[in-house]
């Protein structure tokens, strides 16, 4: 469970498993993680790396391997090969001095039906160790504000909804101060405005130097929040870095509004562009690393009557069904 895990910069080049005896800087860093259960292979070789101060969106279609990677970086499960290290320090030799500085939220929140809200943090503050009992009543008041469920907190558990449910769990994750944040699919089950208290919330613990690793199938949470991105797909990490940097290698595409398509369709691939196609009063192509200004030049010295020309980057979206070619319908 979640709860057992809470008591217990750009794109970096990826070390060779020969390396991985080197401490990594940052706050996540997996080397050859591997999970395999029987003859499947559900992680394979994945090289994570999660720098510090990052909020990192960790993404992939379902069962593409995410909740597995997290459940091994959390301890939760044990990986068949590799390592990894979390906040600078091997996890399997420090698990015990690692794992109260890490707040997590792992495949939905776990509770006593039966206690409220309030007292489930309490027994959960008790268990930890390292947190004072002086402070337990601040800490808590100040968890339950923070996610919003002050006015819930006397409620009985089982009478919590699944968004109430998903805001108890991320306040146990903050009863303490915690350098790194684990988070799978924080915004599950809540409303729109929960789901931008939660983003706002993210943000802000980024803001204060905590680093945010979070698993979503929400692409607005990623655009709007998220530093690094790093994509999965059938168990390997097929991609990863700053959003800056994915879209940079990202390939954009020229579209030209003119009442001759098939004409500007033909000097784009004369001039060398890649997938080129037509529609009604448009024609379009891979830009690659001709000048826009000679494409326009081009078309003009051919009499193809330009009346609109742009550059189109792809989103987020187009980017994640490039490197899976699937949709982005993910939840796992």
């Amino acid at each position: 469970m979640a709860e057992a895990a809470l008591r217990e910069g750009g794109d970096r080049s990826v070390p060779a498993l020969g390396a991985s005896s080197h401490r990594s800087d940052d706050a996540v860093a997996t080397y050859g993680l591997t999970k395999r259960f029987g003859h499947q292979v559900a992680v394979d070789s994945v090289e994570l790396r999660v720098p510090r101060g990052a909020v990192y969106g960790f993404l992939g279609p379902n069962g593409s391997g995410k909740t597995t990677t997290i459940r091994m970086l959390l301890g939760l499960i044990m990986p068949t090969a590799g390592r990894h290290d979390l906040l600078g320090e091997p996890f399997q030799e420090k698990a015990g001095a690692i794992l109260p500085r890490v707040g997590a939220l792992c495949e939905g929140p776990a509770f006593h039906p039966y206690l409220s809200g309030r007292a489930n943090l309490a027994r959960l503050d008790a268990a930890d160790r390292t947190a004072d009992p002086r402070t337990v009543k601040r800490r808590i008041d100040a968890a339950l504000e923070r996610v919003g469920l002050t006015a819930a907190a006397g409620k009985r558990y089982r009478a919590y909804s699944l968004g109430m449910r998903q805001r108890l769990a991320i306040a146990a994750a903050l009863l303490t101060p915690r350098d790194l944040l684990i988070l799978d699919e924080p915004t599950n089950g809540l409303d729109p405005q929960g789901t931008r208290e939660v983003r706002a919330l993210v943000s802000g613990l980024a803001a204060e130097g905590a680093t945010v690793m979070l698993s979503t199938h929400l692409l607005s949470e990623v655009e709007q929040i998220c530093t690094h991105v790093g994509v999965m797909h059938q168990g390997k990490l097929v991609t990863q870095g700053s959003l800056a940097q994915l879209r940079a290698r990202a390939q954009r595409r020229v579209r030209v509004e003119t009442e001759r398509p098939e004409a500007a369709a033909e000097t784009l691939t004369a001039l060398g562009l890649a997938e080129v196609t037509t529609g009604p009063g448009t024609a379009e192509g891979l830009l690659g690393e001709l000048a826009p200004e000679k494409i326009v030049a081009t078309l003009v010295h051919d009499d193809v009557p330009v009346r609109g020309f742009g550059v189109v980057a792809p989103d987020l979206e187009d980017m994640f069904v490039e490197l899976t070619g699937e949709g982005f319908d993910v939840s796992a």
